[in-house]
């Protein structure tokens, strides 16, 4: 349940300059970009090194940074997940009102006893439970006859494994139907990635680089994973963890009153899937954007001063080679595991005395809370330690976003659902 950082395919970043008299690095940046004071030990140098303005002298002329690789912004990021989750909740409160009228019909053409009252919402599920059984048994059926060429013993081989699967298919929670559907949709994309001349493509489409402008990415980078071992993790987390909030969601629609019963929790756990992992990608985007980026400026503006500084020779050789040291370049990142992360911090809110095992060695089980309260420490860690393997901003964006969701969430849903019912009254 990791979002990584995509160290295999990085775009054309900084590059350190040669001379800084000949480098248009220095038009765009502040002043105090250029000192370089916390590089040194001693103040004293901050008066020998060549100062800002004497950088943008000798560079006259020269086209500015600026124009060539501006500063990243956020604002249509935001946008773009403002939009997209009101899109994502509207859709979602829409097909919840057309299945449970859809299923609320069918009931009471099966008996009279409905029209007294309307259905509740488990007696609509029950109803739905039923109906999947039918369809699965029927499908059983076709099979047998399809397969009545087949020799006994691999027609019966082949029918048993189906039957099975069947069966594991109808008893699953409905949340974790969901979830296997999602990652069906991963293990497609996981696949392209696998075909190299679509690589480019997808490195542009199914990744999100911070340095890119694109906000798109927010949401295709969700579904994307280039690692097996990444995509059978996030895979196993969300079937379970997804399952346990759609569970959640049930419970507290069971709380409101009838004309806010509903059929079915799986079109909720979607339009909160999909928003938090919009909302876990625009924390890591936001990071980069003010954070390392301004950060990175800061050190290949320090590194060349100092490189090409006639005080060079005057400070010690160890400061000299930490503040010239190649900056590290912001990675694009890839993966489901901010909306992931929303979702175990819901479970681990909502049911406080639930156990997880660990998925390595050794194996062990613990509170749930404990879990995720060392999943959060170690992405916290991460950040100060500088860790690249995972996208930590992004696996916190996602906690941040369940923990918040679990206290405001089902009011939001029961709002975008009454906004909705209003809407298409009769009465409008």
């Amino acid at each position: 349940m990791f979002r990584t950082t995509n160290v295999l395919k990085t775009s054309r970043n900084l590059r350190p300059c040669i001379h800084p008299s000949s480098c248009s690095f220095f038009h765009s940046l502040p002043r105090n970009v250029s000192r370089i004071g916390r590089f040194t030990s001693e103040k004293s140098f901050r008066n020998i090194l060549p100062t800002f303005r004497d950088q943008v002298a000798r560079s006259t002329g020269v086209e500015s940074f600026s124009s060539r690789f501006p500063r990243p912004t956020i604002r249509n990021q935001v946008l773009f997940f403002v939009g997209g989750s009101l899109l994502a909740y509207s859709i979602a409160a829409s097909q919840t009102e057309i299945d449970t009228k859809y299923w609320s019909k069918q009931l009471v053409s099966v008996s009279h006893r409905w029209t007294l009252r309307p259905p509740t919402t488990e007696e609509m599920r029950r109803a739905q439970y039923l109906e999947l059984g039918k369809h699965l048994q029927t499908q059983v059926n076709q099979l047998k006859d399809k397969l009545a060429e087949w020799p006994l013993a691999l027609r019966n081989l082949f029918l048993s494994v189906y039957v099975q699967a069947a069966q594991s298919y109808l008893d699953a929670p409905e949340g974790r139907r969901l979830c296997w559907l999602i990652c069906g949709v991963n293990t497609a994309i996981y696949l392209v990635w696998k075909i190299p001349r679509l690589a480019p493509f997808m490195n542009r489409s199914f990744t999100h680089h911070p340095l890119s402008g694109r906000s798109y990415t927010l949401l295709t980078s969700m579904f994307s994973h280039q690692s097996f071992i990444h995509l059978l993790a996030n895979s196993m987390a969300l079937a379970s963890f997804g399952s346990a909030a759609t569970h959640y969601f049930t419970l507290e629609q069971l709380k409101h009153d009838e004309h806010q019963q509903e059929a079915t929790a799986k079109w909720h756990f979607l339009a909160f899937f999909i928003s938090a992992g919009l909302f876990s990608g625009l924390v890591s985007h936001v990071a980069a954007s003010k954070i390392l980026f301004p950060r990175l400026v800061n050190q290949y503006t320090a590194s060349a001063v100092i490189k090409n500084s006639p005080a060079a020779s005057a400070i010690s050789s160890t400061v000299v080679k930490t503040a010239t040291a190649a900056p590290r370049e912001i990675l694009p990142s890839l993966g489901a595991s901010g909306a992931i992360y929303a979702a175990v911090t819901v479970s681990a809110l909502a049911f406080p005395d639930a156990q997880v095992s660990l998925i390595f060695p050794p194996f062990i089980s613990l509170p749930i809370q404990a879990g995720v309260g060392g999943l959060v420490m170690l992405d916290m860690i991460g950040i100060i330690r500088g860790w690249r393997m995972f996208d930590h901003y992004a696996h916190l964006g996602g906690a941040a976003f369940g923990a918040i969701y679990y206290m405001y969430g089902p009011q939001w849903w029961a709002f975008m659902r009454g906004g909705y019912q209003q809407l298409h009254s009769p009465t409008s």
